[in-house]
């Protein structure tokens, strides 16, 4: 065990030797961004670095996507580390001096900071292959934001083949520098997402008897949607049913004769997911047949619920315990945000956490998806200190 924590504390000073370089990495990829499913120029500078580490290095996965595998000069488990790397359509407010570049699109989850940090934690490691009892799957992950995501894909091509155990960090802006969240069991939601689509019958606003009001019968899906939850779904259990758009008419004194509602749900428990599908679409018809309209539901099912699973949760926990102390590794709170890591979950055992990245300054306290969102790239530490703990555990 001694031993261990010698190899351990010899790895944490090259980590924190190579900070600047980490920092150099995620500034340039802020600079660049890309959205998902077009994220070939931040695939190739992963593969670059991944190369320049004497790593095996496997690319277009499920799009853009990539895996590096270390082997280990010693039999043992594998392990499988991920990040995600593609940006949103946000446009960057920051004054800073890594603003991104491209117009439009940024870095505004963090993602930059996982790709970094992964890199980061794959330099160093590579550096110890003789230690190494068993083999470390790297894996960079595009099109996380955008359902039906890119870990469905790269899972269906393989890359957890031969997996043991999977690991995936978020950094968290909303969280102090220094913390670390876990959680076990559900921790994110299920996605889900609709678009209604109501043809009525147009006519002049001074006659409506003659017209099929497609606005009126909109606003009353809207609303009878909104009972789901508080009347359809057992109070024990969580869900969410949101219209964020709902679009019709041209001109105050015509009757629209088309309106379309898109909106989001949010589960856990996989039976109430199914329910609120099938009552989403008996609302709709029923009152669109009710006023004579016709309608269309186009419904995506994105990705499922997140589940940590408990062995590795406790493991986590208490290793990190151990490095950043049992004060500051806390109980991470269940969202009803979504994080298609929930699809290597569903393969492999393992967790998903969270590592703190905010300090005193409020430029670090912005929510993620806003178009200032930025971090206390320290964090970058931290999140490489955790993925090479828990290495360390299941391989030296």
């Amino acid at each position: 065990m001694a031993d261990n924590q010698a190899l351990l504390n010899e790895i944490y000073e090259l980590v924190e030797g190579n900070f600047q370089e980490v920092v150099g990495w995620r500034r340039y990829m802020h600079q660049y961004p890309e959205l998902s499913f077009k994220e070939e120029k931040t695939a190739q500078f992963i593969k670059e670095k991944l190369l320049g580490f004497g790593l095996e290095v496997k690319t277009n996965i499920g799009g853009n996507g990539l895996i590096a595998i270390l082997k280990g000069d010693q039999p043992g488990k594998t392990i499988a580390l991920r990040a995600d790397f593609d940006a949103l359509p946000i446009h960057d407010e920051k004054e800073v001096p890594y603003k991104s570049k491209n117009p439009g699109v940024m870095h505004a989850c963090g993602h930059d900071g996982h790709t970094s940090a992964l890199l980061g934690t794959a330099e160093v490691l590579s550096q110890y292959r003789d230690k190494l009892k068993g083999t470390v799957v790297f894996i960079f992950q595009p099109a996380e934001e955008t359902p039906p995501g890119g870990a469905k894909f790269m899972v269906e091509e393989g890359v957890l083949d031969g997996v043991d155990y999977v690991f995936g960090i978020h950094l968290d802006s909303q969280a102090p520098l220094g913390k670390i969240l876990v959680g076990e069991g559900y921790q994110m939601a299920a996605v889900d997402k609709f678009a209604i689509h109501i043809q009525g019958k147009g006519g002049h606003g001074a006659r409506p008897q003659e017209a099929v009001d497609s606005i009126v019968i909109g606003s009353d899906i809207v609303s009878a949607l909104q009972k789901i939850v508080s009347r359809g779904v057992d109070p024990l259990k969580s869900a969410v049913v949101t219209i964020g758009v709902f679009q019709s008419g041209s001109a105050f004194n015509v009757i629209a004769d088309k309106a379309v509602l898109e909106g989001t749900v949010r589960t856990f428990d996989e039976d109430v997911r199914k329910k609120v599908e099938n009552q989403i679409r008996s609302i709709v018809d029923g009152i669109a047949s009710a006023f004579g309209a016709s309608y269309t539901i186009d419904y995506l099912n994105g990705y499922p619920a997140l589940f940590n699973h408990s062995e590795e949760t406790q493991t986590v926990r208490s290793l990190l315990s151990e490095v950043f102390s049992e004060e500051n590794v806390v109980e991470m709170q269940p969202s009803m945000g979504a994080e298609d890591f929930s699809y290597y979950l569903l393969e492999k055992p393992g967790t998903f956490f969270k590592v703190g990245a905010q300090n005193e300054n409020p430029a670090t306290h912005y929510p993620h998806h806003h178009p200032r969102f930025d971090f206390d790239e320290r964090a970058l530490l931290n999140s490489q200190k955790a993925f090479i703990k828990i290495v360390s555990h299941y391989l030296f």
